[in-house]
């Protein structure tokens, strides 16, 4: 990580910035030497994220940094998260920065804690591996969090998940921002078993021969376009006394060109280098949980491939046999996501676990429906989904539930194969949810459709411009909170 955060028990004025949270409401402190007329003057009314910069008093050599938490008594865990955030970029041209953030919630210490951390991470991290000019990288490398009460341990341990968490978003954000070039599904795969190595998960790697051997129609039908070979990464943690046992399934296409359905020349086209981020997301979420001692057994699976066009790619009209025996009748080869998850949560399937949840930059209809903000859930067991919204809800990474609606199954009907890859014009993430739902038999499973989240065009609270490694943190919270759902 690019900043170290410890805790203190008392303010630091070694730092150059300190970070003052302000509410809207409720009496200022006479330290500040401020009244709530002269902060309205300035144009500060303490807005959750709102900051506002001060020169340093008289005798202190401190930048003091007003950051807003809005009305005191309904300050969450998602607020102070964004404050962290804003109080972070604030603070970016410094390299230290104190501040009683920590402290300024109520209710679950732990998780204020946690959320203050990966506000002052999230916000800090940038992916300039590649760029020669890094100045615009922060500055800020060391944090310290004041907290006066007598919870010190339970703020420890908010501040250490927090780490944790963070550091799995920030790792999975790297990898959704490496240019195609740089990373193939030959490159993930190695790197996937170097972290297992270092995480205490298990690890096998499947090539394209093995892949054949298994049957895996969808992920050796998407990979025949391109010159790079296809990997599926099987990653296992093992807790004792496993609560229950979930699987992850990861859409890894490390380059969408659309294959034969060519995408347009536009500027979401140079965005599919992130097509993997669901399987970036399922190998940094596991990558946490030995670390947060997660008492949930957790498969995940890494479906790797690139989707290009060529003389051997897939064509429209093709027939290709899946994991679990369905033919599937291909209708646009640029609906490939669902080809290889298929594949994936078959394997899932044959695991017998207790749940599965798939991720994925899936469908564009879901983009169009839900904008950048949120992602789209289905489900066919409503138990497993409000785990999912339930996680969603304290992680901050908005999720809203669209009906599985069986009689839309129709659409994807074939003349020549049980089903076809795509289901028409209309309720694309509808139709592709239960294209998926096929392959999953009675096992309770969620589906995420992450395309609207996958990045974002600017700062914005704990989220960076660029790939947003949206999913990661909700993945960690469902399988910590894991209950066997009702069927």
């Amino acid at each position: 990580m690019g900043i170290s955060v410890t805790l203190s028990r008392t303010a630091d004025s070694s730092t150059s910035a300190v970070g003052i949270p302000i509410a809207s409401d409720g009496p200022l402190s006479s330290d500040l030497g401020l009244s709530r007329k002269d902060l309205s003057a300035l144009g500060f009314e303490a807005k959750s994220g709102q900051t506002l910069i001060l020169p340093p008093t008289a005798g202190s050599k401190q930048v003091r940094i007003l950051v807003g938490i809005g009305d005191v008594k309904s300050v969450t865990p998602s607020t102070l998260r964004s404050a962290a955030a804003s109080l972070a970029r604030a603070a970016s041209g410094h390299a230290s920065l104190s501040t009683a953030l920590v402290s300024a919630g109520r209710g679950d210490k732990k998780a204020n804690a946690q959320a203050v951390v990966e506000g002052l991470l999230l916000a800090t991290h940038r992916y300039v591996d590649l760029k020669n000019d890094k100045s615009s990288k922060s500055k800020l490398s060391n944090a310290i969090l004041v907290a006066t009460d007598s919870a010190r341990a339970t703020i420890e341990a908010g501040v250490a998940r927090g780490r944790a968490t963070a550091e799995a978003v920030c790792r999975a954000r790297d990898f959704a921002n490496t240019p195609p070039g740089h990373l193939t599904a030959r490159m993930f795969a190695d790197q996937a078993v170097e972290i297992a190595k270092a995480s205490g998960l298990r690890v096998q790697v499947y090539n394209r021969d093995q892949l054949e051997a298994l049957g895996c129609g969808g992920m050796i039908g998407v990979n025949k376009g391109s010159v790079e070979p296809p990997r599926l990464v099987k990653l296992t943690y093992t807790p004792r006394n496993a609560k229950g046992k979930v699987v992850l399934v990861g859409k890894g296409v490390m380059y969408d060109s659309g294959g034969i359905s060519l995408k347009p020349s536009d500027p979401s086209h140079a965005s599919m280098k992130m097509d993997m981020s669901g399987a970036a997301a399922v190998l940094c979420a596991m990558a946490s949980l030995r670390a947060l001692k997660v008492r949930t057994s957790v498969v995940g699976y890494l479906m790797c491939t690139d989707n290009m066009p060529s003389g051997s790619a897939l064509r429209m009209g093709d027939v290709i046999t899946m994991r679990n025996g369905k033919t599937v009748e291909i209708h646009n080869t640029d609906a490939e996501g669902r080809l290889i998850l298929a594949d994936g949560l078959s394997l899932a399937v044959e695991s017998k676990p207790d749940a599965i949840v798939d991720i994925a930059t899936l469908t564009g209809a879901c983009m169009a429906a839900l904008g950048k903000k949120m992602a789209g859930v289905l489900g066919n067991n409503q138990s497993w989904v409000d785990q999912v919204k339930s996680s969603s809800d304290r992680t901050d990474e908005l999720v809203w539930q669209l009906p599985l609606h069986k009689d839309y199954r129709k659409l994807l009907d074939s003349n020549v194969a049980d089903m076809r890859n795509i289901g028409g014009p209309l309720a694309g993430t509808i139709t592709a949810a239960l294209f998926l739902n096929e392959f999953v038999a009675d096992v309770p499973w969620a589906h995420l459709d992450i395309a609207g989240p996958m990045d974002t065009d600017g700062d914005d609270g704990w989220l960076n411009r660029g790939a947003t490694a949206f999913g990661t943190r909700l993945l960690i919270d469902v399988v910590e909170n894991f209950r066997k759902p009702r069927k």
